[in-house]
C-alpha cells in the first residue's frame, strides 16, 4: 500500500484530542493543502480560512458546534462568493478544500474533524458573527475543521468501508 493509500484508508473523524499544541508550521501545511484543492475554475477558488486557537473563541463556537470546544485549533473555512466563478457551486469547491486539509492532517500525524456549518443559514450567521463576518451575503462560513493530536482511543486507523453493492456500471 502506498503512503497516499494509507492516508486515505486510515483517516477517521477524530473527536477528541490531547492538550498538545499544534505548531503554526503544521497549521500552515494544512492550509496549503486546502488551497491545492481543485476548484470549479483555476484562479477563482472561493476559499479563505480563519485559524482559531483562542480558547474563549473556541468555547463560543463550541456553543454552536460542540466538538470545537476541546480542540487545540479550529480552522473556519469561509467561501468568498465574489471570487467564486460559478456562484451556485461554491460548496463543491469548499468541500474539496476541506477534504484536502483533513488528509494533510493525517499525513502530519494529526487528526481532524469536519464540522458542518453550511447550508444552515442560522448556523452560518452565528459562526460568522463570532469570526467577524456581519453579513453572510458574500462571505459564507462553510465548515470548521478541528485539528489536533488524537486522544487515546481516537487514532486514525483502517476501517473497511468498501461495499461492492453500492457500485453500478452504465446505469443505476
Amino acid at each position: 500500500m502506498s503512503d497516499f493509500e494509507e492516508i486515505i484508508n486510515t483517516r477517521r473523524s477524530i473527536r477528541e484530542y490531547t492538550n498538545e499544541d499544534v505548531s503554526d508550521e503544521l497549521i500552515l501545511k494544512i492550509l496549503k493543502a486546502g488551497m491545492q484543492a481543485p476548484g470549479s475554475r483555476l484562479g477563482a477558488e472561493p476559499w479563505e480560512f480563519v485559524v482559531i486557537k483562542n480558547k474563549d473563541t473556541l468555547t463560543k463556537i463550541g456553543e454552536i458546534k460542540p466538538r470545537v470546544t476541546n480542540a487545540p485549533v479550529a480552522i473556519v473555512l469561509v467561501a468568498n462568493i465574489e471570487r467564486a466563478f460559478y456562484k451556485t457551486v461554491w460548496q463543491q469547491d469548499m468541500g474539496a478544500a476541506c477534504e484536502n486539509m483533513l488528509l494533510e492532517a493525517v499525513n502530519l500525524g494529526l487528526g481532524g474533524l469536519w464540522n458542518g456549518v453550511a447550508p444552515d443559514e442560522e448556523r452560518m450567521i452565528k459562526i460568522g458573527k463570532i469570526i467577524g463576518i456581519d453579513d453572510i451575503s458574500d462571505l459564507k462560513p462553510y465548515s470548521i475543521v478541528t485539528v489536533g493530536y488524537p486522544a487515546e482511543g481516537w487514532e486514525n486507523k483502517f476501517m473497511d468501508k468498501f461495499d461492492e453493492t453500492r457500485i453500478h456500471y452504465e446505469s443505476y
